[in-house]
């Protein structure tokens, strides 16, 4: 045999194919053919013998037609002339009195892809419809989806489809479940395969008949079901109670996700739910699969953002193991952090301790970043495993800590003494520019704390020439700036030599454009100066706690079950208390107690660029319950930034400035305005206005100081109609409070206790007027809100104006109950 691979292999394989020996002995012909598959399989170019194997194919040899298919179906592409020759003997093979046959003649048949070939394929497929043999129908079925595909802009006659949906009743359930994947696909421009009562009832029913794959795609086509009554409902979950604790990890995801999909409305089900399948998922987490386990730890994951404490009592599964791989082991540790609490903290932060050393450097930072955060909440416990960590001298260690320290005091500035104490001599052993940053970022903030922050900065400062990371070098920078305004003796030298480098010497021109700003920030004064680089700092006495609140299931419920666990990250908590519902539901209705609360109405909507605000309602009872007649959701998630609030509301207010009132009132956004009477708002400190609003989660951005007119405040949140018939969808919504205080100035009014006195004086007479003539304080209080009023201005989009109006109501009483306050 010559060399394989070579010309002379398939010149000799042609050879023995054509030999008339060779074929008058089946054996010896067969094995022909699987030196052909053979060679195809290693990757030998036998195009050349496809005539050949066309001959071969006529045979009543199962295990040759087998073999001369598969050879047939790789190369009918490249030779769509010769392959027409085969379709005669498929045809015939379509009508052989073996099923397996006619089966297997069929999906090859399907398998050849070649448009010329599909009016041939038809009819077969339409007999193979009604074929007596169940594996000749299964066959059939998956092949009309394929010859679909194959002509994507031609409709499939109605009556195959048709064909197909009484197929769904076939008492063979692979044949049932492959028409819901072949109608799914012929039918994907027109949603999928309808699915109504009787279909539903008749797929429950079957559904323990079928397989592990098959009941999920079952389970996956049924969540676009919406049952007609609660008794229909609660039949239907019935049925699937015991699939939801199924020992197949694949089925009982499918029917928590259908669980949650149909008890969308049902907040109390869907716990219950979750609930029942937290021992399958524990058992999933002990898989002998890698995949499986990884997997089952990121949908935890998914649950454990709407209920906390599912799995807190177990949370010792969560223990890594020896041999487990790192991207295990650090999705585990992103589980601990959720389930920490005053119960199990000291045993968690030893087991933490224990990866922290790990060899794997990504888990061993993994771990100490996953202390770091526990830390917000047990600051002291955790920066004693810090410092300890500190001690061992290793450099990927001592840089996972400094970076964990640096975030740490950013969120918990009490712990500044500790750090600072801690960081001093570790920039020995400190070598990536990402630890080297995070040190000296605290030397430049907490410089007058730390002894020898000027002369580590002298060290950095000394070798900037060989400086290769450009971060190093810009961090460095604001570093040694904050030291001079704070040790401007020790510090002045240095700081001039480093200017004179990055401006004369230095080549990347964001170190020179930044150390030019810094030289020309210092001409103008050490008070500018201080004011650009020594922004306010938190109060050392809040605190701010690990944990992310309780989110509705309805948030993540279209994730689970799909891949979208698997490349989220575990994100870290950003809020400032634990305490703080991340999502709060507010059912306004006609006999709500908001309304109670509300003296201050909300108008109709009307754009920007008015000069006037419109007609006001009288009662905030009859707004409430004409505008908003469904539970209204507020929700801080998914987070916005500054800089992306800043880019929507300046993109919204030169499209309304663009096209006009008229145009916008068009578009997918809305954009409305009210006065508010509660002058006094602007007084409040801006802790106790943030904390109000994130009480209600809404979420508040930026501030001016109290007494400061104009007082300005920007906010946003995300709303939902939960309860709505129609498929619950968020919007977003951008707020600016503004107070000009024209009647203040007008009056010649100042800022402070004088200001307030006054205008309480001129309250309380307006009040014994009102109280003479027969009027109440809240009639007076609406005559003057048009003059003297916080303006509010919202833009949302999507458009939802129910929403916005209900928002408008809970904004407006959250506003109103702190002018009450502070009166």
């Amino acid at each position: 045999m010559p060399y394989l691979g070579s010309e002379d292999t398939v010149r000799e394989l042609k050879r023995a194919l054509s030999n008339p020996n060779f074929q008058s002995d089946q054996l010896r012909y067969r094995n022909t053919i699987l030196k052909v598959i053979r060679a195809m399989s290693q990757g030998v170019d036998v195009s050349g013998l496809f005539s050949e194997m066309v001959k071969a194919c006529a045979t009543v040899d199962i295990v040759q037609k087998k073999l001369v298919y598969v050879f047939l179906c790789s190369y009918a592409a490249l030779n769509p002339e010769l392959s027409l020759l085969v379709i005669n003997t498929l045809r015939k093979d379509c009508q052989d009195p073996n099923p397996m046959v006619r089966s297997l003649a069929l999906r090859n048949m399907t398998n050849l892809r070649l448009p010329s070939l599909v009016e041939y394929v038809e009819q077969p497929l339409t007999a193979g419809l009604r074929d007596r043999a169940a594996c000749v129908r299964r066959v059939a079925v998956l092949g009309w989806a394929k010859l679909h595909n194959l002509q994507t802009n031609s409709e499939i006659d109605a009556a195959v489809v048709n064909e197909l949906y009484s197929l769904l009743r076939d008492p063979d359930p692979v044949v049932m479940v492959n028409c819901l994947r072949a109608l799914e696909e012929i039918l994907k421009e027109e949603g999928g395969v309808a699915i109504n009562k009787p279909i539903t009832h008749h797929l429950l029913n079957r559904l323990k008949e079928c397989d592990i794959w098959g009941q999920c795609e079952v389970l996956r086509v049924l969540q676009r079901y919406r049952p007609q009554s609660d008794d229909e409902l609660f039949d239907i979950l019935s049925l699937l109670d015991t699939s939801l604790v199924s020992p197949y990890p694949p089925v009982m995801a499918a029917t928590l996700s259908l669980f949650l999909s149909l008890g969308s409305d049902l907040p109390a089900v869907s716990r219950a739910a979750l609930e029942r399948v937290r021992g399958p998922l524990l058992a999933t987490c002990g898989s002998v699969s890698r995949e499986m386990r990884f997997t089952a730890i990121c949908h935890i994951q998914l649950l454990l953002r709407s209920l906390p404490g599912l799995m807190g009592a177990h949370y010792k599964r969560f223990f890594c193991g020896y041999a487990e791989p790192a991207f295990i082991k650090q999705r585990k540790m992103q589980v601990l952090v959720e389930l920490v609490n005053d119960e199990n903290i000291v045993m968690l932060l030893d087991e933490l301790r224990g990866y922290c050393t790990d060899v794997n450097t990504d888990t061993a930072q993994a771990a100490i970043s996953a202390i770091g955060r526990i830390g917000r909440s047990y600051s002291n416990r955790c920066l004693e495993i810090l410092i300890e960590l500190l001690g061992l001298k290793q450099e990927h260690i001592t840089s996972a800590v400094v970076q964990t320290m640096r975030d740490l005091v950013w969120v918990c500035p009490q712990c500044s003494d500790t750090v600072c104490l801690a960081v001093e001599g570790c920039e020995e052993t400190l070598q990536d520019s990402q630890g080297r940053q995070a040190l000296l970022w605290l030397l430049g903030v907490y410089g007058e704390r730390i002894s020898s922050a000027p002369y580590t900065l002298e060290v950095f400062i000394d070798g900037v020439r060989s400086e290769a990371s450009l971060g190093v070098k810009m961090e460095l920078l604001v570093a040694t700036m904050r030291m001079f305004l704070c040790r401007p003796a020790e510090t002045q030298d240095m700081l001039g030599r480093l200017l004179h480098y990055c401006i004369e010497e230095e080549a990347d021109m964001c170190v020179r454009d930044q150390a030019l700003l810094y030289y020309r920030l210092l001409h103008c004064g050490i008070e500018e100066t201080r004011k650009v680089l020594q922004g306010r700092r938190s109060d050392p006495s809040l605190g701010v706690l690990i944990g992310r609140p309780a989110e509705p299931i309805s948030q993540w419920a279209c994730n689970f079950n799909t891949l979208e666990p698997l490349m989220q990250g575990a994100v870290e908590t950003d809020l400032p208390s634990r305490g703080s519902p991340e999502h709060v539901t507010f059912d306004l209705k006609s006999n709500t107690n908001l309304s109670d609360t509300l003296n201050c109405s909300h108008g109709e909507e009307f754009h920007a660029g008015s000069d006037s605000a419109i007609e006001r309602v009288d009662s905030s009872t009859d707004v409430l319950s004409s505008s908003v007649a469904v539970p209204l959701s507020l929700s801080l998630s998914p987070i916005l930034s500054p800089e992306e609030f800043e880019g929507l509301w300046l993109q919204q207010q030169v499209l309304h400035a663009e096209q006009g009132p008229e145009k916008i009132k068009g578009e997918d956004c809305v954009c409305m305005e009210e006065r508010v009477p509660c002058p006094e708002l602007f007084l409040c400190s801006p802790q106790s206005l943030q904390a109000a609003m994130q009480l209600v989660n809404i979420q508040t951005l930026a501030f001016t100081p109290p007494h400061t007119l104009p007082w300005r405040v920007y906010l946003y949140t995300h709303t939902q109609q939960a309860g709505s018939a129609d498929t619950p969808h968020s919007t977003l919504i951008l707020g600016e409070l503004l107070y000009t205080g024209e009647e203040y100035q007008k009056a010649g009014k100042g800022d402070g206790d004088v200001l307030v006195e006054d205008r309480e004086d001129e309250q309380m007479k307006e009040e014994q007027e009102a109280t003479a003539n027969g009027s109440s304080r809240r009639d007076i209080t609406r005559t003057n809100s048009g003059q003297d009023a916080v303006k509010v201005t919202l833009k949302q989009q999507p458009r939802d104006e129910k929403a916005l109006k209900g928002f408008l109501s809970i904004l407006t009483t959250l506003l109103h109950t702190l002018t009450l306050e502070r009166a």
